[in-house]
């Protein structure tokens, strides 16, 4: 944050007039949406409300989410001119990902919305992937393939209308290609790469689409658990496997 943006001391008015009080318009339905599960650490504050990004930052690291966190929600409040009290809910992604990097967002999710007294939503990494390709007139299957390391992937199958044709779950790299290299498909993800350089060609069609993107995109994450029930989808860890890395002591959460 520049110079510019410190909020002095004695809650006078930033340098550039604003006085941190929110500049909340009828309609509106601003959530923080908080994503430090794979490649990157991201905030966004999205308007549920009237549809529109009020602002965004992301990050491209495989490490030290838990030192970046913070003032990259820090800027993305001060640039969106809303103030924590009047978000309508926080939305965090809870995995499957990196273990340390999971446990970061969810601290920081909760604690956001135990200050505010505002819900706090989980959605999976899974989902954020394929939502983009996601709509009720494509018949072709998008397949979210995170890299697991060790020859595994975490892997989801979403056919037409968002139905659910794979579940979440961990699977080897031949069992990955037994269960979708059946026809056309799109592949997303971390893992898309890998995938597709094995793919079983001639035989089967090769994939229409290879994505190979670190992270999803913060504002599907931000659209997803706005309309999300927070009952239904709470900011819990969505652990597939058992977790190879320990948390770092700033953020560790008690066990439920």
């Amino acid at each position: 944050m520049s110079s510019s943006e410190q909020h002095p001391e004695g809650g006078q008015p930033y340098a550039d007039g604003y006085d941190g009080i929110s500049d909340l318009r009828p309609g509106q339905k601003p959530v923080l949406a908080i994503d430090t599960a794979l490649g990157a650490c991201a905030a966004a504050v999205y308007d549920a409300g009237l549809g529109q990004t009020l602002a965004v930052q992301s990050i491209d690291m495989e490490r030290g989410h838990a030192e970046a966190l913070l003032p990259l929600i820090e800027r993305v409040m001060y640039q969106s001119r809303i103030a924590f009290e009047d978000l309508d809910r926080i939305v965090t992604t809870v995995g499957p990902g990196s273990f340390t990097g999971l446990r970061v967002g969810i601290s920081a999710a909760r604690g956001i919305g135990l200050a505010c007294d505002k819900p706090v939503v989980g959605v999976s990494t899974l989902d954020a992937l394929t939502a983009p390709y996601v709509t009720e007139t494509e018949t072709v299957p998008i397949v979210a393939a995170i890299d697991a390391r060790h020859g595994n992937f975490y892997l989801q199958m979403i056919g037409a209308g968002g139905r659910k044709l794979i579940s979440p779950r961990v699977m080897s790299m031949a069992d990955a290609l037994r269960s979708i290299a059946i026809g056309l498909v799109r592949i997303i993800g971390s893992g898309a790469g890998p995938i597709a350089a094995q793919w079983p060609t001639p035989d089967i069609p090769a994939p229409l689409l290879v994505d190979a993107r670190a992270a999803p995109d913060i504002l599907w994450i931000a659209r997803l658990g706005a309309r999300t029930d927070p009952v239904k989808s709470p900011p819990k860890p969505l652990y597939l496997r058992a977790p190879d890395a320990t948390p770092q002591g700033a953020y560790r959460l008690p066990h439920q």
